[in-house]
């Protein structure tokens, strides 16, 4: 299902559930821009998230990934079996949709998350044996009451190789913004970023956080990112 389709039906089961949408990211663990996004069409939710969302409001996930999703029901415990069972290979689908992959049953996923007690990040590493790509869908500070207006703010993702931090990709500003609401605008997607997979170690995969106040003093941040270090590809 594309992204807008999805994004449809999370407005159409707040709207029956009377939420807004401050109340539907309460129960879901997320931000309200996030929820925003998504019925937007502008972004998906996270596997987990995704999992959630069907399971707080006793939604059939096949209903729902069909688009035929006829309201609310509560299911019996051998079809909540049925539907765990089969909802990993549901979701599977769901992001190779993203990609635009032909072939489902060739990619693997590894979780991206923060090694930084100060920041929450969401992520996640598709891959095969031909090419992996990185997709990193929120990144939250909550490191204190950071209520700084800063000038402009860069957030950036890099791979260390050696002695050398290679930039990825990178999510800017240059209008004046405090750094948690910067950060909840923060995407990063990254097609066919290495032809194979990587075992990363040590946090060698990292997000940078440049803020400059305007007294041109400048706040770094270095967010080492933790991935499951092995890699298993299907032929």
């Amino acid at each position: 299902m594309e992204p807008q389709k999805i994004g449809e039906m999370i407005l159409k089961i707040r709207k029956e559930n009377h939420l807004t949408q401050q109340e539907l990211a309460n129960k879901l663990g997320v931000t309200y821009q996030a929820v925003s996004k998504w019925e937007n069409g502008k972004n998906m939710p996270d596997l987990t998230i995704l999992k959630h969302l069907c399971e707080e409001f006793n939604i059939d996930l096949n209903d729902f990934l069909s688009g035929k999703q006829k309201g609310s029901k509560k299911l019996s415990k051998k079809k909540i079996v049925s539907i765990i069972i089969g909802v990993v290979i549901l979701l599977l689908i769901i992001i190779l949709l993203i990609w635009n992959f032909l072939k489902p049953n060739d990619f693997q996923f590894k979780t991206l998350s923060s090694n930084c007690t100060n920041f929450n990040i969401s992520g996640s590493i598709a891959y095969n044996s031909a090419k992996s790509h990185i997709y990193i869908s929120e990144v939250e500070y909550c490191g204190g009451n950071d209520t700084n207006v800063y000038e402009s703010i860069e957030c950036s993702l890099y791979e260390t190789s050696g002695n050398t931090d290679i930039k990825i990709d990178t999510f800017k500003t240059d209008e004046e913004s405090t750094l948690e609401d910067f950060l909840k605008t923060v995407t990063f997607h990254i097609d066919n970023y290495s032809s194979t997979c990587k075992d990363f170690t040590d946090s060698s995969i990292f997000l940078q956080v440049n803020a400059l106040d305007n007294e041109q003093n400048t706040m770094s941040y270095r967010i080492p990112l933790n991935v499951e270090s092995f890699c298993s590809t299907t032929s």
